[in-house]
């Protein structure tokens, strides 16, 4: 296939377009401010029986395969998959054991989506981190930035797309809950305000219950839509240490230089293009040329 400059320049165009448009947004939005209205959901560990029914209503609503695990229950070193977006988990020793559910934690400030370069990962204003699978180059650098290990790819299959809850955004934006929190029959998990889900939480804390006195994802990575309670240390739970710094304030100049760097890779490849086309144009201009006159 023969490519034109003019193709050729007309390509180099549009992927610098595609670049450095939708990143360039990522540094100018902010949602720290909006966070306390923004959507919730809060998960009391010492409520959850392990029904495993927001797993199922997942399942069903995203139209993933089915479980097939024989024993009923997940125990660790099980993990999130690209056809499992939300997983309950059996934490058990020696004196205490304990149901844990993970998914996508929806950060407030979210890695994911400052180190994508084309916008495929999105953070709307009302909480839920969505990703547009058409805008996908297959990077995967969000599976190297998050922090919790969320988004997964789809190994098994020749063009793979990345998988992670997106928070039932349409059912939010047609006034319902997540499918994970209303199918819930214990309050384990309920959805509302980040504000509410906060105030819930630290009286819960604070009344009767063995609880360890902290909200996992109220700070932690710059904080989370996902909040948890627990009467178990989280770490015992899976829940990385995390640092209350939003981790998009330690990429962004990063990625600021990335594009640095395709711009010059870019340039130096047209200038490249056009130097050595050129010569090839000339060659045949002077040939025909020299045709024309041993013709006369």
């Amino acid at each position: 296939m023969t490519i034109t400059r003019r193709d050729f320049l007309k390509m180099t165009g549009a992927g610098l377009g595609a670049l450095a448009v939708p990143v360039s947004t990522v540094e100018a939005k902010s949602f720290g401010a909006v966070a306390e209205n923004s959507a919730s959901m809060l998960y009391d560990s010492t409520l959850c029986v392990g029904c495993r029914a927001c797993q199922t209503a997942c399942k069903r609503r995203a139209g993933l395969p089915p479980e097939t695990d024989p024993s009923g229950l997940y125990e660790a070193p099980h993990d999130l998959s690209s056809k499992t977006w939300t997983l309950i988990q059996l934490y058990k020793d020696e004196v205490s054991e304990s149901f844990v559910k993970h998914q996508c934690m929806h950060c407030i400030e979210p890695v994911c989506v400052s180190v994508c370069p084309v916008a495929a990962l999105e953070k709307l204003e009302n909480g839920p981190v969505v990703y547009h699978r058409e805008r996908c180059i297959g990077c995967r650098y969000c599976m190297a930035a998050c922090p919790f290990g969320v988004p997964k790819t789809e190994w098994e299959k020749p063009l793979p797309f990345i998988q992670k809850c997106d928070f039932c955004w349409e059912r939010q934006a047609n006034g319902e809950e997540p499918a994970c929190s209303e199918a819930c029959p214990t309050g384990a998990l309920i959805y509302g305000s980040r504000k509410s889900m906060l105030d819930i939480a630290r009286t819960r804390l604070e009344g009767e219950g063995d609880y360890v006195q902290h909200i996992y994802g109220e700070k932690e990575a710059g904080g989370t839509s996902m909040l948890y309670i627990s009467n178990l240390d989280f770490q015992k739970l899976g829940f990385p240490d995390q640092s209350d710094v939003s981790l998009p304030d330690i990429t962004w100049p990063y990625m600021q230089g990335v594009l640095g760097v395709i711009g010059v890779m870019v340039t130096l490849s047209t200038a490249i293009y056009l130097r050595t086309h050129r010569n090839e144009k000339n060659g045949k201009e002077n040939g025909g040329n020299n045709g024309g006159k041993e013709e006369a």
